[in-house]
């Protein structure tokens, strides 16, 4: 396949979208690239498929044998039609037979006869089940299906083959029964005997099977519509779903954001008013005064001091690490820990360790310059925490699956428009 042609582009990135529209959109390229109209003839082998085929078509085109002969699919022009024929139904499951099988049920053709031998009685639950689906199929897409009934000739008497044909008939009450012998056609043809063929069933079917050749272009027209508008209905939903689950995602964060900082504004206004009302304390400023040698055992003016702006900076950092806990942000980046783990902590990130003087509380609390640091590092370590970037990244994987259906809706369009060959 040609990856460049612009139709498998759009087809790539429709199922890129939808995946498990990979039978509708291969239908559709079917469709758009037939040149004749594709008949199958399906059912189990030795039910005289091969030799039907032969006999509509006039010539020996398909193998015939007693045995089970037809395992790939067969494939024969004739007169401006596509004649496919598939592999028995009782092909082994799963194997490259039911793929052929299958492909050329329900990928390729345009009407599909249905043959069963009248000597094997009535249809059994795979017959069943297929003949079934081939009804709904019928109804949805407009595809036509033909009941074949064949080898009629090989019945010991005309009442049992009509207990055969009702009892067939009762279980496809929705399908024509076309009796055919492609013995007695043959026979016909060979002697130049007129009745013989008209018994055969063959010219009936021939001629049904011309009616039902009429409405292809109807039908075809048909099922594209209804493909590409069962796709373009499936996209634009799914558009829908992405458009608000990254809607939410994205209110999600804005939200967790607002929260955040009002938090973090709230706690650092709490402790600009405590820290202020240390510094505004009266009386002289002993922090600055160095301990000497004599009085390093003493209890001095300057180590209250400075044990109260210890005391007050640790009841801040805690006021604001229960901010940064209750919001997910403690641990540091992996790519900023260190092999202390003690200090692989965002408030020492931030914050220090240790303060010890009044203009430097005054600095990182009080003043707007100092204010604006924290509430710019908290934040940028607030985006960076495990929830956070977990967010982000859903949100991009959201805006990637947006994009995706965009490009599917969008190459939709190319499937709909008659192409060139290139």
């Amino acid at each position: 396949m040609n990856t460049y042609h612009p139709r498998h582009r759009a087809e790539r990135a429709i199922l890129a979208a939808l995946p498990g529209r990979a039978h509708d959109v291969a239908r559709l390229r079917a469709l758009a690239e037939a040149a004749w109209p594709v008949v199958t003839v399906i059912g189990k082998y030795n039910h005289g498929k091969s030799r039907l085929l032969n006999e509509m078509i006039g010539h020996a085109a398909f193998s015939v044998a007693d045995k089970r002969e037809t395992v790939a699919l067969a494939e024969h022009v004739h007169d401006g039609v596509c004649w496919l024929d598939a592999p028995g139904l009782d092909a082994d499951t799963h194997t490259v037979d039911d793929d052929h099988a299958s492909q050329a049920i329900w990928l390729q053709s345009d009407i599909r006869l249905f043959v069963h031998a009248v000597k094997e009685g009535e249809l059994d639950a795979a017959e069943r089940s297929l003949v079934e689906s081939l009804r709904q199929d019928g109804q949805r897409t407009m595809r036509q299906t033909l009941f074949v009934a064949s080898q009629v000739d090989q019945l010991a008497s005309e009442r049992q083959m009509q207990d055969i044909v009702r009892a067939i008939g009762s279980q496809v009450p929705d399908f024509e029964l076309h009796l055919v012998s492609s013995t007695r056609y043959r026979q016909g043809l060979d002697g130049g005997k007129v009745l013989l063929l008209e018994r055969s069933g063959i010219p009936a079917l021939k001629r049904a099977l011309q009616h039902a050749l009429g409405g292809v272009p109807k039908a075809r027209a048909h099922e594209t519509a209804l493909l590409l508008g069962e796709t373009r209905a499936e996209l634009e939903q799914l558009l829908r779903a992405r458009h608000a689950l990254l809607a939410g995602l994205c209110a999600q964060q804005a939200q967790q954001r607002r929260v955040f900082d009002r938090d973090l504004l709230v706690v650092l206004d709490k402790v600009r008013v405590d820290i202020q009302a240390l510094l505004d304390a009266p009386g002289p400023d002993h922090s600055r005064m160095p301990d000497s040698f004599a009085t390093q055992f003493k209890v001095t003016a300057g180590k209250l001091d400075r044990n109260k702006l210890q005391v007050a900076y640790s009841k801040a950092c805690i006021f604001v690490n229960g901010v940064l806990i209750q919001h997910g942000v403690t641990e540091l980046p992996l790519a900023q820990q260190t092999r202390v783990r003690s200090l692989d902590n965002v408030m020492v990130a931030v914050m220090g360790v240790y303060v010890k003087y009044r203009k430097d509380l005054r600095q990182i609390f009080c003043e707007d310059a100092g204010r604006e640091r924290l509430k710019s590092e908290f934040s940028r370590y607030f985006e960076l925490s495990v929830d956070r970037v977990e967010l982000a990244s859903r949100i991009a994987d959201a805006e990637a699956d947006v994009r995706t259906a965009q490009q599917g809706l969008a190459a939709l369009n190319v499937l709909d428009t008659p192409q060139v060959p290139v």
